[in-house]
């Protein structure tokens, strides 16, 4: 945890970090140099080398998500080294490349812990909300919510798989076996879940905003079927569809283009007021769902899955002190595939 940065006095070397800073709600980022966090026994500290920009990062700036802990250091997708461990702790190991996803915390006892559902704890703590993540040099995390990166991925293209691709995953697997998948809105999560589930042998259909024809070649580049946007229909019923765009409004389109028994999943952590509709686009057993954080054995299968597919992270990068342009280039809608803040300097 950071102190006002305006109370902090400037330290420099080791001690101290450069690190962008969101003092309220709606304001610009700082660049701020403030001191480098320790970690507490259980935890390890991480020298940043990239971070992935969310779209849920933006939720937090812009004040869509109430009650960050601020001020606040942003980003949930970190990729870095172990350079120190706190007491207690025997991996991962000083020198080992590992990733921060948003869960950062859970108690461990709760029923929802135990059930294997810690996603949904009721004590959880997430990166860049109530911890401070990556858009900073070092970050500190809960040894076991440092998962493993796999070899092969440098921190640029890796940083993606931790939200993007992580939330991407689960979402589709909510979808079960269906075998016709639609994804409306297309970025970094749904480029991401296109080559899982091509890889899975099932059949992506692409929705974007009305006359987004640079997504919708993105869509097909990266391996989806058909691409159009939300105004049309598709060329055939789906049995499931994920919504990734943060509009409520998309829901009603998702339940009237899958079959009956088909499921709509929501994939973001905020989405503006659905819509009222009627009864008869949910009947036939159709089912809405909602995707809430991840758990560490999502982690585990899909960054065991991730090369083995190989999943390819398409990247537009940005320095740290270019954290708002970023923010900006994704609130318009203007990213191909995910934005990542490279930390580490040369």
């Amino acid at each position: 945890m950071i102190a006002d940065p305006a109370c902090v006095p400037a330290v420099h070397g080791k001690a101290s970090m450069r690190a962008m800073v969101l003092e309220a709600a709606g304001r610009p980022l700082r660049v701020v140099r403030v001191r480098a966090p320790a970690p507490k026994p259980g935890q390890v500290r991480v020298k940043v080398q990239a971070c992935g920009i969310c779209r849920t990062d933006l939720h937090v700036v812009d004040g869509e998500l109430p009650h960050p802990k601020l001020p606040l250091i942003p980003g949930h997708q970190i990729v870095g080294v172990v350079d120190e461990a706190g007491e207690g702790v025997a991996a991962p190991a000083v020198g080992d490349v590992v990733g921060i996803p948003w869960l950062g915390w859970t108690c461990g006892h709760c029923s929802y812990c135990l059930s294997g559902r810690e996603n949904l704890c009721d004590q959880a703590k997430f990166t860049g909300y109530d911890l401070d993540g990556g858009f900073a040099e070092y970050a500190v995390v809960d040894h076991r919510f440092a998962f493993p990166i796999p070899r092969g991925y440098p921190p640029a293209q890796a940083a993606p798989l931790l939200c993007a691709g992580l939330i991407g995953y689960r979402s589709l697997s909510m979808c079960g076996d269906a075998e016709r998948v639609g994804l409306y809105g297309y970025g970094a999560a749904a480029h991401i879940v296109t080559q899982v589930a091509r890889h899975q042998g099932r059949r992506v259909f692409a929705f974007t905003r009305p006359g987004d024809v640079v997504s919708q070649a993105f869509a097909l580049e990266m391996g989806a079927e058909w691409a159009g946007d939300t105004s049309g229909a598709a060329p055939e019923e789906l049995d499931a569809a994920i919504i990734f765009a943060p509009a409520g409004e998309l829901v009603p389109l998702a339940l009237r283009a899958v079959a009956k028994g088909g499921v709509v999943v929501c994939g973001g952590i905020h989405m503006t007021d659905i819509p009222s509709f009627s009864y008869e686009i949910l009947w036939g057993e159709r089912a809405i769902r909602s995707v809430a954080n991840l758990t560490r054995r999502d982690g585990q299968d899909f960054l065991t899955l991730a090369p083995e597919i190989p999943v390819r992270t398409e990247v537009e990068l940005f320095r740290l002190e270019e954290a708002d342009e970023a923010l900006q280039r994704l609130r318009r809608g203007q990213m191909r595939g995910a934005a990542v803040l490279l930390v580490e300097r040369e």
